[in-house]
């Protein structure tokens, strides 16, 4: 599993012309599914996002992450991108073969999606394997990818 985490002010996701997701202050996370991936890489990812600090506290210097989207009340939006595992060190074209299936891939994300709305956060989202356009102010700007086979 792969994720590309977006620390956000705002966020969005738009499918022909029509917005299917909206969050405020939170992160956007791009998710990839790989072929070997289980509930247990699911469950480590999603308390991975919900628990990292990228959050600066007021009350500390400037630009220290001390909270986690958790602790600040904030928002997610998850979106799938199965280019995330896009091979692209022969030949002009990527290769996507690192990435699970289209129904295993779609299934996994919706388990990972209902984890962290377990966590009791607005949690937004895209749709599986539709063409999205996707908006975000990047606030900081602060961007990590987080891969569970790494």
């Amino acid at each position: 599993m792969r994720l590309v985490v977006q620390r956000v002010r705002s966020a969005s996701v738009t499918i022909a012309g029509e917005t299917v997701g909206v969050i405020g202050r939170g992160l956007v996370l791009l998710i990839a599914i790989a072929p070997t991936d289980t509930g247990a890489e699911l469950d480590w990812m999603a308390r991975k996002c919900l628990d990292l600090r990228l959050f600066p506290d007021e009350s500390t210097p400037k630009g220290q992450f001390d909270r986690s989207v958790t602790e600040i009340g904030g928002a997610i939006l998850a979106v799938s991108q199965f280019t995330l595992y896009g091979d692209c060190r022969k030949g002009r074209r990527p290769d996507f073969t690192g990435s699970a299936p289209g129904d295993r891939a779609e299934s996994l994300y919706d388990q990972f999606v209902e984890i962290l709305r377990g966590s009791g956060l607005t949690v937004a989202t895209g749709r599986f394997g539709a063409s999205m356009a996707v908006e975000l102010v990047n606030d900081g700007p602060v961007t990590l990818v987080i891969d569970r086979d790494r």
